[in-house]
């Protein structure tokens, strides 16, 4: 439903964000104006680069991830020199 409200309301870029075994994957969808509706540009696993709607370049894989089922507790930060 919200895709169709975004793309009723031209917002030109939709993103969604996923879970897979722990790690982000990215569905990247843009606008096609004349049909008022979204095509999928691209889905990204290992690294979010692009220029379009602005400069981005993350490295999915490094992003903080947990596996389900696993201690929820944070590790403790590094001890200071």
């Amino acid at each position: 439903m919200k895709p169709r409200k975004y793309a009723q309301a031209g917002i030109p870029h939709y993103w969604r964000v996923e879970e897979n075994q722990g790690f982000p994957v990215v569905h990247l969808h843009e606008l096609d104006p004349a049909l008022q509706d979204y095509g999928l540009v691209g889905i990204f696993h290992d690294r979010l680069k692009l220029t379009v709607p602005f400069p981005i370049d993350i490295d999915l894989t490094a992003i903080n991830h947990r596996r389900r089922g696993s201690d929820p507790t944070p590790e403790p930060p590094d001890p200071q020199p």
